[in-house]
């Protein structure tokens, strides 16, 4: 034990952290690639205020201009700065996309435990999450913005509450395999209770999986997010988004094509790296991997 706690401390020294970046790199590209755009983005958006400027001063005398040293990537049709809009647009998809996983992945998780241990609620459970997932996610955000108003936590209501049955069937499916093994059931023949038998043994085997289907799930949000707020049923039109940003500046395509490339680009690199990330985690945590060596 006294081994083992030592090698847990080296673990974690933050010298042995960083000398470990190299062969993270090596061993699992697409972690490193995946976590480092998307580490970027999170830093860029963060810290727009700082060199972006002002994404809602109007100017009506600079109107679809072209790029300027004032404006990276030139002005929109209300003479807005283009480039601060899509620095800040960027903390919109990624505080959905977060925010949503993170509710989507704790009710996942906590409902597919409990199907998956406690058998006699399974049925139950199991078909209230097959009528949740035919629910469309547009539709439900559209449904519940035409009774609240548009707003970033009905947003995140509506695409955390898709997106939860998927990661409860996931859970489910890992806890069924995980209560049959040979460790929990000594466990429960040794008179271990339920709570201890989840925290010790159901739950970490729950986590890698979880991790990699959060990722998919954060993906899939930042682009519901978008496809929202160009529908006009996402946040309101006075907040920068890359959704509304697109929908406001396609009739300009021709003259300031800018306008609509500089934040569809942004929202195709981050769900890249969200993407990236998440088929590295599943590369990681899959020992049948030719990267796990």
């Amino acid at each position: 034990m006294a081994l083992l706690a030592a090698s847990i401390h080296a673990e974690e020294s933050p010298a042995l952290r960083i000398s470990s970046l190299p062969r993270l790199a090596v061993r699992h590209p697409l972690v490193f690639t995946g976590g480092g755009l998307l580490t970027l983005v999170i830093v860029a958006a963060l810290s727009a205020p700082v060199y972006a400027g002002d994404p809602m001063i109007m100017d009506p005398f600079k109107l679809l201009q072209s790029p300027s040293t004032q404006a990276w990537f030139g002005t929109d049709s209300l003479g807005r700065n283009v480039f601060a809009r899509t620095m800040y647009g960027a903390r919109i998809s990624l505080v959905v996309g977060l925010l949503s996983t993170m509710v989507a992945a704790l009710a996942g998780l906590m409902i597919g435990v409990t199907a998956g241990y406690i058998r006699s609620f399974d049925n139950f459970i199991m078909r209230v999450m097959d009528g949740l997932m035919s629910i469309p996610t547009i539709l439900l955000a559209i449904a519940l913005v035409a009774l609240t108003g548009p707003g970033i936590g009905i947003l995140i209501v509506a695409i955390a509450i898709p997106s939860t049955p998927s990661t409860a069937r996931l859970i489910r499916s890992v806890v069924l395999s995980v209560r049959e093994r040979p460790y929990v059931e000594a466990a429960l023949c040794g008179g271990a209770r339920l709570p201890r038998i989840l925290w010790r043994h159901i739950l970490p085997s729950s986590i890698p999986p979880l991790m990699v289907q959060s990722a998919n799930v954060c993906a899939g949000a930042i682009l519901t997010e978008a496809a929202l707020s160009f529908l006009g049923a996402g946040v309101p039109p006075s907040i920068p988004s890359w959704g509304n940003m697109i929908a406001s500046s396609r009739l300009y395509l021709s003259i300031a094509p800018l306008n609509l490339f500089a934040p569809g680009i942004c929202l195709a690199i981050t769900v890249l790296a969200v993407n990236l990330l998440g088929d590295g985690l599943r590369d990681m945590f899959d020992p049948r991997s030719k990267q796990r060596r």
